[in-house]
C-alpha cells in the first residue's frame, strides 16, 4: 500500500463522486418504477425512500466487520452493486404481470441495492484513512465528492435519464458505471489485491452481461409489454412524461399511458361526445374554447362540429403525445386531422402553471385530465386550480371536467363535484356508460345559469336530448356522498381515488 498511497486517495476519491451518483440514481429509478407501476407516487416515493437509507445503514454498519483485504472488498462490492442495481428495473418491468409477490420482490432488491451501497463508502474510508491523509482530511473529502455526486443525479435523472433512455437503459448505465470503477480500481492495484483472477474473471462477466443489458433494453421492455397487453402494440414511446403505448387488435385502437388505458377506438365517441356535446348545448354561440389535457385530439373533433367555434386553445404538456396524434395517418383519421385545423392552438405546457399567467376568456373549457391517481394530477383538480379557473371563464361560460367512475368511485366523484362548488360554481354532475370504462362520470360548471343555448348536432351516434337527460339520473348506489374539499395541500381526491380503485382492481 506504501508504494501507491499517493495514487490511491485521487482515485478512489473518483470512485466516491461515481459512486454517490449511481446510489441515488438507482434510488429514484426504484421510486419512479414504483410509482408507475403500482401507482400513489408519494407512498412509494416514501417506502422507497425510507427502506433505501435504512438498508444503507445495515450495510454501513455491516462494514466494521471488514478489516482485510479491503479492495478485493470494495471491488467486489461494486460488481454487486453494479449488477444489481442495472438489472433491477429489467427485472421487475418483466415480472410484474406474472408474480403475486411483486412488491416484496421490488423492495427486496432495493433493500440489497440499498445494503450494498450503504457498504461503499465506509470501505473507502477505511482505505483512505490507511493512505496518507489524515482523518479531516477524508471527512471532508468523501463527504465532499458524495454530496456533489448525489446533486449531479438529481438534476440529470429527471432532466436527460428518463426522457433519452428511459428507466431500463439507465439502470444498465449506471450498472455500468459501477462495474467500471471496479475495473479501474482493479487495473490500477491489480498487484495488491489477493483475489486479483477471481476479480478479474468477476468484472468482465459483469460487464459484458450489464453492455448486453443496455444495448437490448428496447427489446426487454418490449417483451415485457408483450406480455402486459392483450393486443398487438403497434406504438410504444417513453417521453419526458409518461410511457405512451397504443395497441390494435381487429380495427380497435387503444391507447395507454403509463399502463392505464385512455380510450378504445371501438367506444371513444361515447366517451368524448358526453364529455363535449352537454357543455356546448348549454353554451351561447362559443366561439373561444380552451381544451386543459385531450392531447389525441378527439375532443377537439367533436368541437369543430360546431360552426359557432372559430378558435380553439388546447393545453397538453406532452409534446410527444399531440405530434403523434397530429403526424400518425391512422391516429388523424381517427380524430379526423383535428389537431391540424387551422382553429386549433396546441400549447404544450403545464396547465397549472399556463392557467396561472392566462389572461383570456374562454366561452367554453373542457377538461380532460386523466383521473387522479397521484399528486401530480390531483393538483389539477384542486380548488387552488379551479379557482384559477373564474377568472378565465367568461361571465357566461361552462365548463366541463371527466370526474371519473361514480360507481366505482364515488366519493372521488362527489369530490370533484364539491371542490368545484367551493370556489363558486354551481354545478350539474352526469354520467354515462362507456363500455372500455363502464359507467363514468362528468360534472359541468358555471359561474351563471343553466340555460339550454342549443340543440345536439344530428349527426352524433350516442349523445341526444333523451340520452342527456337520462345521464343526470343517479341511482342509489351512485348517489351524492358527503366529502371533503380537494386542497393543494392534502390531496384528499388522491387518497378517495385509490382506496376505492384499489377495492375493485
Amino acid at each position: 500500500m506504501d508504494k501507491n498511497s499517493a495514487k490511491i486517495p485521487i482515485l478512489l476519491l473518483f470512485s466516491v463522486f461515481l459512486v454517490a451518483t449511481c446510489g441515488l440514481i438507482y434510488e429514484l429509478i426504484a421510486g419512479t418504477l414504483a410509482s408507475y407501476l403500482m401507482g400513489d407516487s408519494i407512498s412509494q416515493f416514501s417506502i422507497i425512500i425510507g427502506l433505501y437509507l435504512f438498508s444503507m445503514g445495515i450495510g454501513s454498519f455491516c462494514s466494521k466487520y471488514f478489516d482485510e483485504n479491503l479492495l478485493d472488498w470494495f471491488i467486489q462490492i461494486e460488481l454487486l452493486v453494479g449488477l444489481v442495481g442495472g438489472i433491477t428495473s429489467s427485472v421487475l418491468f418483466v415480472i410484474f404481470n406474472s408474480v403475486d409477490s411483486f412488491q416484496w420482490i421490488l423492495y427486496g432488491l432495493i433493500s440489497l441495492t440499498g445494503i450494498f451501497v450503504g457498504l461503499e463508502i465506509p470501505l473507502l474510508m477505511q482505505i483512505l484513512n490507511k493512505s496518507n491523509f489524515g482523518f479531516k482530511d477524508i471527512i471532508s473529502k468523501v463527504f465532499t465528492f458524495d454530496y456533489v455526486g448525489a446533486l449531479l443525479a438529481s438534476i440529470l435523472f429527471p432532466l436527460v435519464f428518463v426522457p433519452k433512455m428511459g428507466l431500463i437503459r439507465t439502470s444498465f448505465f449506471f450498472g455500468i458505471l459501477n462495474t467500471l470503477v471496479a475495473l479501474l480500481v482493479l487495473y490500477n492495484y491489480s498487484a495488491q489485491l489477493k483475489y486479483r483472477l477471481t476479480l478479474w474473471f468477476q468484472a468482465i462477466f459483469v460487464f459484458i452481461l450489464l453492455t448486453l443489458g443496455f444495448i437490448f433494453s428496447d427489446n426487454i421492455l418490449s417483451w415485457a409489454e408483450a406480455t402486459t397487453y392483450d393486443e398487438k402494440i403497434i406504438f410504444a414511446k417513453s417521453s419526458p412524461y409518461q410511457r405512451i403505448v397504443l395497441t390494435r387488435q381487429g380495427s380497435n385502437i387503444k391507447l395507454f399511458l403509463n399502463r392505464n388505458l385512455q380510450f378504445s377506438s371501438f367506444d371513444e365517441y361515447r366517451y368524448h361526445e358526453a364529455l363535449v356535446h352537454p357543455l356546448m348545448t348549454f353554451t351561447k354561440k362559443p366561439e373561444k374554447v380552451l381544451i386543459l389535457g385531450g392531447g389525441d385530439g378527439l375532443a377537439v373533433r367533436e368541437l369543430l362540429k360546431y360552426e359557432s367555434v372559430k378558435a380553439i386553445t388546447l393545453i397538453d404538456l406532452d409534446a410527444d403525445m399531440t405530434n403523434l396524434f397530429r403526424r400518425n395517418e391512422m391516429l388523424t383519421k381517427l380524430n379526423q386531422n383535428a389537431l391540424n385545423s387551422p382553429k386549433v392552438r396546441i400549447l404544450n405546457q403545464d396547465a397549472f402553471l399556463w392557467i396561472k399567467q392566462n389572461k383570456t376568456l374562454f366561452d367554453a373549457i373542457i377538461i380532460d385530465f386523466p383521473d387522479p391517481n397521484n399528486f401530480a394530477l390531483g393538483k389539477l383538480y384542486s380548488n387552488t386550480f379551479y379557482r384559477e379557473l373564474t377568472h378565465t371563464l367568461a361571465p357566461e361560460g361552462q365548463i366541463v371536467v371527466q370526474s371519473t367512475s361514480p360507481f366505482m368511485a364515488p366519493k372521488s366523484y362527489w369530490c370533484v363535484n364539491k371542490t368545484l362548488q367551493s370556489v363558486g360554481f354551481k354545478t350539474l354532475p352526469y354520467h354515462v356508460f362507456v363500455p372500455s370504462f363502464g359507467d363514468w362520470g362528468y360534472v359541468l360548471a358555471t359561474k351563471s345559469e343553466f340555460n339550454k343555448t342549443q340543440n345536439f348536432p344530428e349527426k352524433l351516434r350516442f349523445m341526444n336530448d333523451a340520452a342527456f337527460e337520462q345521464s343526470k339520473v343517479f341511482p342509489k348506489d351512485m348517489a351524492p356522498q358527503e366529502t371533503e374539499v380537494n386542497k393543494l395541500n392534502n390531496q384528499i381526491l388522491v387518497q378517495y381515488f385509490e382506496e376505492e380503485w384499489a377495492k375493485v382492481m
